[in-house]
């Protein structure tokens, strides 16, 4: 899909708002980290590390299922 948006001048480069939109949808659980990264033009683990260093964890846990895993953790480590 190609869309053109008029924007006022933000001093953005087109790289750099495509990030923009790809971290958002992934945010909003619209679009999966490998979509996000294929939109913002980068491979998965190049993306990662962009979020990374931005601080967004690439990988998130719902709440349920982040306790599943602490309590299978804990099931398997007795």
């Amino acid at each position: 899909m190609k869309i053109n948006i008029e924007l006022p001048d933000i001093n953005l480069r087109e790289d750099e708002l495509k990030i923009l939109i790809a971290i958002k949808l992934m945010d909003d659980k619209i679009v999966s980290l490998g979509k996000a990264a294929e939109i913002a033009g980068y491979s998965t683990k190049a993306f990662s590390e962009i979020l990374i260093h931005r601080g967004i964890p690439p990988i998130r846990y719902e709440d349920m299922d982040l306790e599943r895993e602490l309590e299978n953790a804990e099931d398997s480590s007795s």
